[in-house]
């Protein structure tokens, strides 16, 4: 396999080791069998996942029921979780666990007094299983309070092998390569390079901050989060001219720039897979559901490289789900132990569609070659890795339609001429928020 280039050979398909043991920790099993240290005990989780998704994080709780006695509900908080939660928090009738979308949510609630910190044995299984970094992600002036249970790899480019070897490009390895070589060859081959997912906003700070945390490194990146440096910072102005290299060329975007604009996620995916109008996308791993979706069949017509380094490292940057507790019932702790536990994160691992950011979860636990790959970078990235930024900063800045950040970068993708303007409105903006 070139090292540019992953080949995810059925990335959503479920492992039969995790399939036995899914048949085995199946909820109609029962909790455990009638005994445990916590049998009676009754707890209820809240996290937006549903479908496929939910199904395997119910086996994984089926796995803790079995073991300690205790009965753990599920319920969906849809996917805007703090709607969800704070009518629950003005009501003291929060679930006893959350699974929170951003770190910025674990800073407001612990703010507002609705978290228990970390404790005893998932105090002590986040400090064995999880770097620095990701501690802290859940931390909260020093205080652990949460547990990064489920990550998403948000610096892959997606890409039909077909139309690359059409134009005869292979995959790049810098961001030079990709916008010269690879692109430039590609448009002269009349293949569009992109579909772009211009009219999600959400998209674009994914772009704004792979290319910043390259460029920029990651200390640039923290203070950047931490509005320690103004969005005015020259770095930001120059992240902004990098990405018109590609957002301010008609020729290589799909329906040029208000095909750009107005493609939303996941129709973007299928502009690759389903129409081949274009023959490259980005996103996370998640987009192999799309494609399949869409008839591509991963690993083989649906193939994935590295989001190119546009400075000297290539980024490695990380969205996912933070798990922390909002009661002091008996087994909560218990059960935030069990969850920051390799073993727990090895069940689900098996099960397929997921990633995990614990250092003691190795890549075979994956039931295929691309999500090993995927996991690999992350845990290999070390200090280099960094949470969505997007994520991380005041959510109506950085994660509300039509405001901040998706709405300014929506704007600069319409026109990308004037970089400088563009860095004065985000910093407007994060000072407001």
């Amino acid at each position: 396999m070139p090292e540019s280039t992953w080949r995810g050979r059925g990335a959503l398909a479920v492992a039969a080791a995790g399939a036995l043991l899914a048949t085995a920790c199946s909820p109609g099993a029962g909790p455990g069998g009638g005994g445990g240290e916590l049998s009676g005990v009754e707890l209820l989780v809240a996290a937006k996942w549903t479908g496929v998704e939910q199904e395997n994080f119910e086996e994984v709780l089926a796995a803790f029921e079995q073991e300690t006695g205790a009965t753990v509900s599920y319920e969906s908080t849809g996917e805007d979780t703090g709607a969800y939660l704070g009518p629950k928090i003005e009501a003291d009738e929060p679930p006893d666990i959350a699974i929170l979308p951003q770190p910025g949510l674990v800073q407001e609630y612990a703010e507002q007094g609705a978290l228990v910190p970390l404790e005893g044995d998932a105090a002590t299984a986040l400090d064995e299983n999880y770097t620095d970094y990701w501690r802290e992600l859940g931390s909260v002036e020093g205080e652990p309070y949460g547990i990064l249970l489920k990550a998403a790899h948000k610096s892959i480019i997606w890409y039909r092998p077909d139309s690359f070897e059409e134009a005869g490009v292979e995959p790049p390895a810098t961001w030079d390569d990709l916008t010269g070589q690879t692109a430039t060859t590609l448009s002269d081959a009349g293949i569009t390079p992109f579909s772009m997912c211009g009219a999600s906003g959400w998209t674009l700070t994914d772009w704004f901050e792979n290319v910043y945390l390259s460029e920029a490194g990651p200390e640039k990146y923290d203070q950047l989060v931490a509005h320690e440096i103004p969005w005015t910072d020259e770095s930001v102005a120059a992240t902004l001219e990098t990405l018109a290299e590609v957002w301010g060329e008609e020729d290589l975007l799909n329906g040029g720039t208000d095909g750009a604009v107005q493609t939303d996620f996941p129709t973007c995916v299928t502009d690759v897979y389903g129409q081949e109008s274009a023959a490259m996308v980005f996103e996370a791993d998640f987009v192999a559901a799309s494609a399949q979706e869409a008839g591509a069949t991963v690993g083989e017509d649906a193939l994935a490289f590295p989001f190119p380094a546009v400075g000297e490292e290539a980024p490695v940057v990380v969205g996912g789900d933070i798990a922390v507790g909002m009661s002091e019932n008996e087994g909560v702790q218990e059960l935030l132990a069990y969850l920051a536990s390799p073993e727990a994160q090895t069940t689900w691992a098996g099960l397929g569609g997921y990633l995990s950011a614990n250092s003691a979860v190795e890549p075979e636990a994956y039931s295929d070659d691309f999500t090993q790959q995927l996991a690999s970078t992350i845990q290999e990235a070390g200090d280099n890795v960094r949470y969505d930024l997007s994520d991380q900063v005041p959510s109506q800045f950085g994660a509300t339609e039509g405001r901040g950040m998706w709405s300014i970068l929506q704007d600069f993708l319409r026109d990308p001429s004037d970089p400088e303007a563009a860095a004065e409105e985000l910093e407007a903006a994060a000072s407001d928020s």
